[in-house]
């Protein structure tokens, strides 16, 4: 019990801040709350993606195979997919400081048994099975951890922004996938190129680490917990949320539940999210073995992508805000188009390094928007407030239990239709198959929420 009291939403201060100062401090600790919740999800990232870039180096070594790595990193999809619904509907009534930090100290020790693991794997002799369960446990256990990032951040936004607002910093707030994602093929990608793929663990477990400080020195939970009145006292919504703020929360996380809008949302999400970690788990495999790059350089040009997209993420927010008045629909249609044929070049393109970092950059800005619409926020603007974890939760866990799909299905596809030699090593990669299942999925993603259109915002 005295657990559960740990993680419940923060008690209202007794201590109240004077009226003349509320503006002032109220505007302080809600961009602290918005910026270390970016930064830290960012850091998140790291500690997920950090596997992806010592694929191609483990594979070499023989200690495991594309579909036992593709396995590994569907574990973490998968146990990210069920802990992200739970904990989408526990986070709309708790403590989002610490249920967030809680969650990177476990990815970091995970990192950092995984690292401590596969340094001593050739010294101590562990076969190849015991290898590989292990991982598979402790990758999984990462994805239980990594979903409480997403949820305390973006639950974060709704308790200190006002609707008004809300698109905008949504917006700057998804840039932190690309940030996470970019420094996870440069940052690691470099480690595990000089030092070997042990080190990708141990640098990510360095920056779960730097997240965790943020998190525990400047996320706040409640507007509030600080001495402040509450969010829609303070931006001007309490007569219109009134009665929301009144409503049993378990009341409307059921309507979440029946709402066919924000499942129509949750399946196209995970069609994106196929193609999304397509290229983040196995785009710099696709680059060394069908164009011939070094990891260096198949880091680098995959490393474009995320960057790229912090373009579209922090302006898809702003646009569909300022321009569209909310209206995130036409916007995402025209982003979901422009993944698809970026998808399209990078596959099909030919191996010039001009045409795959074009495609990386056109691709990064359209997931970048779509991350932004299809992975939340068209889905918490047809929610109420107070049920905002549970559509999070919803959408989270049909994207992750897709991506975590794509690995296996990627992995199953490399190993069957590639050419191997009698000791059953791959010596020539066949990615005809993977590459058309990657770009079928991007396209159903954009296809799906049209479903969406004919409804009235208030019916969706």
């Amino acid at each position: 019990m005295a657990l559960l009291d740990f993680y419940k939403t923060s008690a209202p201060s007794v201590e109240k801040v004077p009226a003349d100062r509320q503006d002032k401090v109220y505007k302080r600790l809600r961009f602290q709350t918005f910026i270390s919740g970016t930064l830290a999800y960012a850091l998140f990232y790291v500690c997920r993606l950090s596997l992806g870039v010592m694929k191609q180096p483990m594979i070499d070594e023989g200690l495991l195979t594309a579909t036992q790595l593709g396995i590994i990193g569907a574990c973490l999809y998968w146990a990210y997919s069920v802990a992200k619904l739970i904990n989408g509907f526990l986070v709309d009534h708790s403590n989002i400081k610490r249920f967030m930090a809680t969650g990177l100290i476990i990815s970091v020790m995970m990192n950092l048994g995984m690292g401590i693991l596969g340094a001593s794997a050739a010294k101590t002799g562990i076969s190849n099975s015991v290898l590989f369960v292990a991982f598979a446990v402790m990758w999984a256990i990462n994805g239980c951890s990594q979903s409480l990032g997403a949820p305390c951040a973006i639950v974060g936004l709704t308790r200190w922004y006002p609707r008004n607002q809300r698109g905008t910093y949504y917006g700057f707030f998804s840039a932190s996938h690309n940030f996470g994602e970019g420094l996870s093929f440069i940052f690691v990608g470099a480690l595990v190129a000089a030092f070997g793929w042990k080190w990708g663990f141990f640098g990510a477990a360095a920056a779960g680490v730097l997240g965790v400080m943020l998190i525990l020195m400047f996320l706040h939970d409640t507007t509030e917990s600080k001495g402040l009145p509450s969010i829609e006292v303070l931006s001007g919504e309490a007569e219109g949320d009134a009665k929301e703020s009144r409503d049993d929360v378990k009341k409307m996380q059921k309507a979440v539940i029946r709402n066919a809008g924000v499942w129509i949302l949750a399946i196209s999400s995970a069609f994106m999210y196929m193609s999304r970690y397509a290229i983040n788990e196995w785009g710099i495999i696709f680059l060394q073995k069908v164009k011939d790059y070094d990891l260096g350089e198949a880091a680098t040009v995959i490393g474009i992508n995320p960057i790229f997209g912090i373009i579209g993420t922090v302006f898809s927010g702003w646009l569909s805000d300022a321009v569209f008045k909310g209206d995130r629909k036409y916007p995402a249609f025209v982003a979901g188009i422009l993944e698809a044929l970026a998808l399209a070049l990078f596959l099909f393109g030919g191996p010039s390094k001009w045409v795959n970092v074009t495609a990386m950059v056109l691709f990064g800005i359209a997931i970048g928007v779509l991350i932004s619409f299809l992975g939340g926020l068209m889905a918490i603007d047809i929610v109420p407030r107070k049920a905002t974890g549970a559509a999070l939760g919803i959408v989270g866990m049909a994207s992750y239990a897709a991506a975590g799909l794509q690995n296996v299905v990627t992995g199953l596809l490399l190993d069957g239709m590639s050419v191997k030699d009698a000791s059953g090593a791959i010596t020539e990669y066949n990615f005809t198959y993977v590459a058309w299942f990657w770009f079928a999925s991007a396209v159903i993603a954009f296809v799906l929420p049209v479903l969406n259109w004919r409804r009235k915002q208030a019916e969706v």
